[in-house]
């Protein structure tokens, strides 16, 4: 076997099975991929699919197997060359990072930025997604780093902390609660239909803790991924957005953002990384960038000895924002 016969096999799994799709992807012909497909089952004297007339139906028990080593293998492969580039002192690449869309709007594009000044021929591909979808595409070697949030304990894997943040209540500035000079409470919220983040529908969902803990009713009346949708819904009125401190335009003049009392926990946003992963040495001068609070011995001890230090309390949203800006 070889390992794009291994590579194939992998494109074929990630794209749900869908042989055309993962044709695309790595850049090659259906029938050189079914080929390969074809070789690497002959070597191995079994089916790694069951099928349905010509199409690909599911993974045999046999199959899975050699998909789980197979990821392994792929893994161990992209680290050889990556350390090869970086011994090379190679200055280009791809840098992959998995993010929601949050964060891929209102965070990242600075550090983007400085990065490509730095490495002109280093090429950034994002893919944004949810929470679920990010930590897949890390999972499975997709992204070289994933960016989200949490509200609570740090995500699985190396987890970095860039920063802090809250969420706030956004209202048309002739709404009822755009009077108050105060924070709102979870009480007021209620009294309203909301418009937040697809999350807010998962059961372990932060902000539906808080009004389950407050024995107070959360009517979602609109849910999506990207804040710049939920502030257009507002916009529109159909309720009170709540919704990430840094997706407010401070210059919007049609809305105003109102701060929630401390019944909602505050959220901190992370790098997250896979320890077994070598990084191109661009990769640590993103993180560099993006969380410059963090000392690059402190993560390089953390991949190369599995040493990991405790991380320096990350800055509040306005602070970060404002040392990016500088």
């Amino acid at each position: 076997m070889t390992l794009v016969q291994l590579r194939c096999l992998l494109a074929i799994v990630d794209a749900g099975l869908n042989i055309t799709q993962a044709a695309e992807q790595i850049h090659a012909t259906q029938p050189a991929l079914s080929k390969q497909l074809k070789q690497l089952e002959d070597e191995l004297g079994f089916a790694l699919f069951t099928r349905r007339g010509k199409s690909l139906d599911a993974l045999t028990a046999a199959g899975k197997q050699v998909v789980e080593r197979a990821r392994v293998i792929h893994a161990e492969a992209r680290n050889i060359r990556a350390l090869a580039a970086n011994l090379r002192s190679e200055e280009h690449g791809v840098l992959r990072i998995a993010a929601t869309h949050t964060q891929a709007r209102y965070a990242l594009p600075r550090a983007t930025a400085a990065l490509r000044d730095r490495y002109p021929q280093v090429a950034v591909q994002l893919l944004p997604g949810g929470d679920a979808d990010i930590l897949e595409h890390l999972d499975r070697g997709s992204a070289d780093l994933a960016v989200l949030s949490t509200a609570g304990a740090a995500p699985p894997g190396l987890a970095l902390p860039v920063y802090r943040w809250q969420r706030v209540a956004l209202v048309p500035r002739e709404h009822a609660l755009a009077r108050a000079e105060r924070a709102v409470t979870l009480a007021e919220l209620a009294a309203h239909p909301l418009l937040s983040y697809e999350s807010s529908l998962r059961a372990e969902s932060s902000l539906r803790r808080a009004f389950d803990a407050a024995d107070l009713p959360l009517r979602l009346a609109f849910t999506a991924h990207d804040a710049d949708l939920i502030r257009t819904y507002v916009g529109a009125g159909l309720g009170v957005g709540v919704l990430a401190e840094m997706a407010v335009d401070d210059g919007d003049a049609q809305l105003r953002a109102l701060e929630i009392d401390a019944a909602l926990p505050e959220c901190t946003t992370w790098i997250v990384l896979r320890r077994d992963r070598v990084l191109r040495d661009f990769a640590i001068d993103f993180i560099a960038r993006f969380a410059p609070q963090i000392d690059g011995h402190d993560l390089r001890r953390a991949f190369d000895h599995g040493i990991v230090s405790t991380w320096p309390t990350p800055p509040r949203w306005r602070e970060w924002k404002a040392a990016h800006a500088a």
